[in-house]
C-alpha cells in the first residue's frame, strides 16, 4: 500500500482505535479530558512532513496484523503471552535499539472477543499495543499492505483445510508466523514465505529473529523477497490444477 494511502488509513482508525494513534500529549501536563487525544498529523506509522508530503516515521513500530473469527479454534493466548515475553525482553534488554514496539492488530468478530478483549486489557505492556477492530472490506487489503508481518494461530479440526487469511497475507505479500498442524507445510514453507511455530516461546523467538534491525530487517526482508518471486495462487491453479480437471 502507498503510503498516503496508509496514512488516511491509520488516521482514520485512530479516531476510534488509538493504538493506530500517536497521543497528542505524551509527557507533562495533559489538560483533563484529553488523555487519549491522538495528533491530526501523524498515525502510528505515518506523519506529515514540515514540506507536507506523507512519510513513514523513522520510529515507527512494527505492525503485526492478525485476523480470526474468535473461536475455540484459534488460540490467541499464545500470541498473547509471545508478546509479553517480547515486551518483559526489550524493557530490560541491552538490544532494546535494534527492536521496534509493537503495534498488533486483530481483526474480526466472533464469541470469544469479549473474552480476549478483557484480557488484553489487562496487560500490562509499555512496548505493545494490542487494538481489535473490525475493518470495512476495502480497507481490510490497506491493512495487510501495510503490516510488517502476519500471525495465523489457525489449526484446522480435520488437520486438512488451510486457513484462507494466510493466503491473503500472501496475496498482499506479507510473510506470516504461522502455528504449526498437520498440513501448514503445504502452505507456510518454513523459512521460505513464513515460520512455523509450535508454542508460544517460539513465537516470541521468532518474533526476535524478524524485527531485529527494524525498520530494515534482514531476515523479514528475505521472506518478503522470496513472496514477490512465488507464483499466485491463481495463476499456480490454472497450471497445475486446471489440466487435470479438463
Amino acid at each position: 500500500s502507498g503510503v498516503e494511502k496508509q496514512h488516511e488509513l491509520f488516521s482514520r482508525l485512530s479516531k476510534e482505535y488509538r493504538e493506530f494513534g500517536v497521543r497528542q500529549f505524551d509527557h507533562g501536563n495533559v489538560p483533563e479530558g484529553m488523555e487519549d487525544a491522538v495528533r491530526i498529523d501523524a498515525s502510528c506509522l505515518t506523519m506529515i512532513s514540515d514540506i507536507g508530503t506523507v512519510q513513514h516515521r523513522s520510529n515507527r513500530p512494527a505492525l503485526l496484523v492478525s485476523s480470526t473469527s474468535w473461536t475455540e479454534d484459534e488460540d490467541f493466548s499464545i500470541l498473547l503471552s509471545a508478546l509479553e515475553m517480547y515486551d518483559e525482553n526489550l524493557s530490560s534488554s541491552k538490544f532494546n535499539d535494534t527492536l521496534p514496539d509493537i503495534v498488533c492488530a486483530i481483526t474480526g468478530k466472533g464469541p470469544l472477543k469479549d473474552y480476549y478483549k478483557s484480557l488484553i486489557a489487562s496487560k500490562k505492556f509499555k512496548h505493545v499495543r494490542i487494538c481489535t477492530p473490525w475493518l470495512l472490506a476495502e480497507d481490510y487489503p490497506t491493512l495487510l499492505g501495510s503490516a510488517d508481518l502476519g500471525v495465523c494461530l489457525h489449526k484446522s479440526t480435520s488437520g486438512f483445510d488451510l486457513p484462507m487469511k494466510v493466503v491473503d497475507m500472501f496475496g498482499c505479500g506479507l510473510p506470516v508466523c504461522a502455528v504449526g498442524f498437520n498440513c501448514i507445510s503445504e502452505l507456510v514453507i518454513d523459512g521460505t514465505n513464513g515460520l512455523i511455530f509450535w508454542d508460544d516461546k517460539q513465537l516470541f523467538e521468532q518474533l526476535q529473529e524478524l524485527l531485529t534491525g527494524f525498520p530494515n530487517p534482514y531476515k523479514l526482508k528475505k521472506l518478503r523477497g522470496n513472496l514477490t518471486n512465488t507464483a499466485r495462487w491463481d495463476e499456480t491453479w490454472e497450471r497445475v490444477v486446471l489440466p487435470i480437471i479438463s
